[in-house]
């Protein structure tokens, strides 16, 4: 006899099609925080000066706000995330996604902020952090396995170099944090 509060499965087929595993930075909610709190301190600090002097009015008000919100859009990090064949990096407005089994090209841009940039076949573009795929392993490990389909495709002709760079660098930080873990360092 069946009841409509049956819990056991139903069959559908020999086996249900895996679900597909995102992997996200764990860290950006963390540095959002950070930013919120940094545009804030300076919002709460512009205002005490300007009331403390007595020239507060609302139009300056309003002008620190804006600059407070500058701040925080400046601060902001890139929500990046990472599936089988892609990676996107999310901002306030806009998504960019590439895919990593299409990747022409790997570059890595120094500046102020170090950032890697990939291309891919159909002409996408993401900016990242390195230090994004240092702190995650999984999207590391993601845009690993893409690389290694571009490479076998045969679309990667740019930037092997500055991949395996940050392999090594990878792999270096990798092996000292299970030396300190292990108390061996």
């Amino acid at each position: 006899m069946e009841h409509s509060d049956d819990t056991r499965p139903r069959v559908t087929g020999p086996h249900p099609p895996p679900a597909e595993t995102v992997a996200h930075d764990h860290e950006w909610a963390g540095e959002v925080r950070t930013a919120v709190r940094c545009a804030a301190a300076l919002l709460a600090l512009l205002l005490c000066v300007d009331g403390a002097a007595g020239s507060l009015t609302w139009s300056r008000g309003l002008l620190w706000c804006a600059l407070a919100l500058l701040l925080f859009l400046v601060l902001c990090p890139a929500k990046v995330s990472a599936g089988d064949g892609w990676l996107a990096s999310k901002r306030l407005l806009r998504t960019r996604r590439v895919h990593t089994d299409l990747l022409v090209a790997v570059r890595p841009l120094d500046g102020v902020a170090r950032r890697l940039v990939l291309r891919d076949l159909l002409g996408n573009r993401v900016e990242i952090d390195p230090e994004v795929l240092a702190r995650n392993p999984v999207l590391w490990h993601r845009l690993d396995e893409g690389v290694r389909a571009a490479l076998a495709g045969g679309t990667l002709r740019c930037g092997t170099t500055a991949l395996a760079e940050l392999a090594r660098r990878l792999d270096h930080e990798t092996a000292l944090a299970v030396f300190r873990a292990s108390g061996l360092e």
